[in-house]
């Protein structure tokens, strides 16, 4: 029977939960997945409240059952440091040696960190190259906590640039000497993988999707909104020269994508001469694409030309197979996004070459305390059972019957003794698992009215304010009318019906759930626009 493994990436602006099974042979296949957005950036304080609701969706619409489930977490929350250690004396002598890298290298005490490190091989002088990989223990704490109150059990916490250079590295069997570099472009930013055999050097580049549009934005004097539809929509990386799209827009978003891309390229080249000056690194010879700003048309034909290399956009279903109960269409569509999951599900199915784990210190006592409950049973099992040889061996000396009789009574009442408080703690268990669900419904449901109100802010154009929202769903919004006419879409009439559609679009309420009740003027010159919008949150 194939193993099940869970997966979920946790990016800057969505989550990605997948379902894979594993053969025997170590043969994985996509059974299940599901993504959803995050409500707002996580930031340590909001985790829960914006990790578990996009979690949540994820498992009513999936269909994916909560288990074991190994996590990665974006690359700019945590802290990578590449250090050359001298291998001298035993083990341990090593492992204080690469706590004082830790230590000196790391921007935060340790005590309020987590860190793990893997051995990279040697430097050309015979030390030790070894990665070190930090994150701070309240975000992963925070992160896991909210994963746990929606009923999953984290069993690894990697991290996102790893894992896919565990998923590419896979696909490139009998070519794991080749130095290649690997380009993850998401919303916030762009993570960077230089991989050569053991070798490794990662960094997080602070140019992404998200730039490109408040770029676009800022050139089109549109809302950031709009321009990430022209983006997605019509724009593509200008490969320079002197033509020019015949639409004067297009050719604009062109050459803004064009400007994002040729500063990403900079930093590119800069890690890439970095790599092989400190590090002894060979020549790339192919650059790997994933993340979703690398759908923008003509990006692989951009740093194919810049750096001179093979580019290729990351497909991880050359490595996994795919259940035929997805949707492949879909599937296709998605794969840019589940290079990370891939490589996730490679740490279980014991294929994975890097493998750092953060799981936080609360998990691990737990699961140490756990672990002894079996032995103790088991000790105490053999211990009466030799109590009892002892007993049947002697059963003709009557003197050491009754003491060894009065020696398992003792015993047996302080089994009982120990029982009642197995018992009584189960009971304190169970007691404590009752308040926290509660509170993590109660955590849910605030986290819908959060959502609720960030979808209709976001559904109001500048100069517009809510100022009234009652408890029946009746929300009302003023607008300066002199600020907001002329951002009207030309087939929208009212700011009334600009903002029932865009609520609709949210998909926050139920059909037909959003209408206008009434309609107003207010100000002495009519100078304020009112109306009072009704809506039937899901």
């Amino acid at each position: 029977m194939a193993k099940k493994i869970l997966t979920l990436n946790i990016g800057a602006t969505n989550v990605t939960l997948a379902e894979y099974d594993c053969s025997a042979k170590g043969t994985l296949t996509l059974s299940r997945y599901g993504m959803s957005p995050l409500a707002a950036p996580i930031d340590g304080g909001n985790t829960e409240t914006i990790l578990a609701p996009a979690l949540l969706d994820i498992v009513r619409t999936s269909g994916i059952r909560p288990g074991k489930v190994n996590i990665s977490v974006p690359g700019q929350m945590v802290f990578p440091k590449f250090a050359a250690v001298p291998h001298v004396g035993d083990d341990e002598r090593f492992e204080s040696l690469v706590r004082i890298e830790i230590e000196q290298n790391i921007p935060f005490p340790a005590d309020e960190m987590i860190c793990d490190r893997q051995i990279l091989g040697e430097t050309v002088d015979g030390d030790k190259s070894v990665m070190i990989v930090a994150a701070k223990v309240d975000q992963i704490e925070s992160i896991c906590a909210a994963i746990t109150s929606v009923g999953f059990s984290p069993e690894i916490v990697d991290v996102s640039p790893i894992a896919l250079v565990n998923a590419i590295r896979n696909t490139r069997k009998g070519e794991e000497e080749e130095c290649i570099v690997i380009l993850d472009i998401g919303a916030r930013t762009t993570s960077l993988a230089i991989v050569e055999g053991d070798k490794l050097y990662n960094r997080s580049i602070p140019v992404a999707g998200n730039a490109i549009t408040r770029e676009i934005s800022t050139a089109l004097g549109c809302s950031q909104e709009e321009a990430e539809r022209i983006k997605v929509e019509q724009g593509y990386v200008s490969l320079g020269g002197v033509t020019e799209d015949a639409d004067e827009t297009i050719d604009r978003v062109s050459k803004v994508c064009r400007a994002a891309m040729t500063r990403l390229n900079a930093e590119i080249s800069r890690s890439i001469n970095f790599y092989r000056s400190q590090q002894g690194g060979g020549t790339p010879v192919k650059l790997y694409l994933a993340g979703g700003t690398s759908l923008l048309p003509q990006v692989g034909d951009f740093f194919a030309e810049a750096l001179g290399i093979e580019v290729e956009i990351f497909n991880p279903f050359e490595l996994v197979g795919i259940s035929s109960s997805i949707d492949a269409d879909a599937v296709a569509n998605d794969a840019v996004f589940l290079g990370v999951n891939s490589g996730l599900a490679l740490r279980s199915a014991g294929d994975a070459h890097f493998a750092i784990n953060l799981l936080p210190p609360s998990i691990l006592t737990e699961r140490a305390e756990k672990a002894r409950i079996p032995a103790l049973v088991a000790a105490g099992v053999m211990f009466i059972a030799a109590l009892l040889c002892g007993v049947f061996a002697y059963n003709n000396q009557t003197a050491e019957i009754v003491a060894r009789r009065d020696a398992i009574a003792t015993i047996a009442n302080d089994l009982s003794s120990m029982d009642k408080k197995v018992q009584s703690a189960s009971a304190a268990a169970e007691s404590a698992a009752q308040e926290a669900e509660e509170i993590r419904k109660l955590l849910v449901g605030r986290s819908k009215s959060l959502h609720a109100l960030a979808a209709v802010r976001e559904s109001l154009l500048p100069g517009m304010w809510i100022e009234k929202w009652s408890a029946d769903g009746k929300i009302t919004v003023r607008a300066w009318r002199d600020r907001v006419k002329d951002k009207l879409p030309k087939d929208i009439k009212t700011i009334g019906e600009y903002v029932v559609d865009r609520v609709k679009a949210k998909g926050v309420a139920v059909n037909g759930g959003v209408k206008i009740l009434d309609m107003s003027t207010i100000g002495e010159n009519s100078q304020v626009d009112q109306f009072t919008l009704e809506v039937k949150f899901k």
